[in-house]
């Protein structure tokens, strides 16, 4: 494997761990506002991108490649209103979308097709992860200022249950 398209893929492996932790700062923001659903919505996010940084780990791994595990930085941003939250939301979301177009390029450059095919599945998750994320800003939008539309907005977040990916690798 490319040297560049190893540790691209090693640092997305930390890229993930770090978005799992901003999720479940965004859930300790929602918890504490008393928006359980919101919570259970992000807590859910949270294990989904434990799972991405384990793919990515796994990958490595059965192409023979060594993983490097950094540190994980703390999230470090301080929200004045439930929207803040899911702005930094989207915005993250496509952050880690230009993060894996980056590796794709770097595949793409040097033939490296197992990769890409790999990558694909993440091309796919990161369109649907942007369109979630700004479903989610259009609802508080529309129903946010209102309690009892909020009310039943947190309700239906608060039904969300995980689902693990189903990437074979």
């Amino acid at each position: 494997m490319n040297e560049k398209v190893r540790d691209l893929l090693n640092q997305q492996i930390n890229k993930e761990f770090y978005s799992a932790y901003l999720y479940l700062d965004f859930s300790n923001y929602f918890e504490e506002v008393g928006l359980d659903g919101f919570a259970n919505w992000y807590m859910i996010q949270a294990q989904e991108e434990r799972d991405h940084a384990m793919l990515f780990y796994t990958y490595l791994q059965n192409e023979d490649q060594k993983v490097t595990l950094d540190a994980i930085a703390k999230p470090d941003k301080e929200f004045s209103c439930h929207m803040d939250v899911l702005k930094a939301g989207l915005e993250h979301e496509k952050y880690v979308t230009s993060l894996i177009n980056d590796i794709y390029a770097a595949a793409y450059d040097v033939k490296d097709f197992r990769t890409m095919q790999f990558l694909d599945w993440f091309v796919k998750e990161q369109g649907e992860e942007e369109t979630n994320a700004n479903d989610l800003i259009t609802k508080m939008e529309l129903f946010g200022t209102d309690p009892k539309s909020l009310y039943m907005l947190n309700q239906e977040l608060g039904a969300r249950v995980y689902t693990a990916p189903s990437l074979v690798l």
